[in-house]
């Protein structure tokens, strides 16, 4: 079976982490972070891209698709080989950019089937707000304003056409995530029941 995938992208802050977290209970789906993938890469003891990761993460830059594919890749190869009937997966934070998604076509055309982009939408403030509580206790590098700004910034420079261009067609859910949990969530559940 090919893995079947739904891209969930919003700015950094807009609750990606917290509904992927409630669509795996409801849904049974696998959840991969682009950016915990990549991070816990970084702490894995001899790998080859740790410095480099966390160089590009530092200055809140969007790592080198190949490594960033080559991870979550790796991820859905395993989920499915230890059982094959998790083939439905939600990749949060991917594709970031023109060149992610151009890597993805690439490596993945054939491979995989990309249902839908679910894009969290969310005013900038309130983002770096949530980010900055989150920072308290999250212990990440990058959960600071400086950091923050650079990723929105990149957010809009570099994500924000992939979803436009999903847009064009006709793939793309939007969820206002400036609501609550709760609230976002309701609206999670309306498309995914609609979506199958």
């Amino acid at each position: 079976m090919k893995p079947v995938v739904v891209f969930v992208l919003g700015g950094p802050g807009a609750g990606k982490g917290t509904q992927c977290a409630r669509i795996v209970e409801k849904y049974g789906y696998t959840h991969l972070s682009a950016g915990d993938l990549l991070r816990d890469e970084r702490k894995r003891p001899g790998s080859q891209y740790g410095e480099l990761i966390e160089n590009y993460i530092k200055e809140g830059e969007i790592v080198p698709v190949e490594i960033t594919i080559s991870l979550i890749k790796r991820a859905m190869d395993q989920t499915m080989a230890a059982n094959s009937q998790k083939n439905k997966f939600l990749i949060d934070g991917f594709p970031r950019n023109e060149d992610n998604l151009q890597g993805w076509n690439k490596t993945m055309d054939g491979k995989a089937d990309v249902s839908f982009v679910l894009f969290f939408d969310c005013d900038n403030e309130i983002c770096i707000g949530r980010c900055l509580e989150r920072g308290k206790s999250s212990g990440r590098s990058d959960d600071n304003r400086e950091s923050l700004e650079k990723r929105i910034h990149t957010y809009l420079q570099s994500t924000k056409p992939i979803i436009d261009l999903y847009e064009r067609m006709g793939k793309v859910r939007k969820v206002d995530a400036s609501k609550s949990v709760d609230e976002v969530f309701e609206k999670v559940v309306q498309i995914f029941d609609k979506e199958g």
